[in-house]
């Protein structure tokens, strides 16, 4: 799945991914190809990658929107 990281200033990541792990404001979930459509606030925590772009990004909270196998994170700030 495609899946975008995107801050106020700039784009963080853009790739594909096989799974992505965030921490909800009501705990953390796991998104997979395939996903149900949805939408869900964000607190700060690392969003956990698996797959081509394997790797970890810290933020500070937003929001995701998970449609059609694109995955967006909108997000107050990140960093690797």
């Amino acid at each position: 799945m495609h899946l975008e990281i995107i801050t106020p200033d700039r784009k963080v990541f853009e790739g594909e991914v096989s799974s992505a792990r965030f921490p909800g404001a009501d705990g953390s979930f796991e998104v997979l190809n395939n996903h149900a459509p949805l939408i869900s606030a964000l607190q700060a925590g690392d969003v956990i990658l698996n797959g081509g772009g394997a790797g970890t990004f810290h933020i500070s909270g937003g929001i995701v929107e998970v449609l059609r196998n694109k995955v967006v994170v909108l997000a107050e700030s990140a960093s690797a």
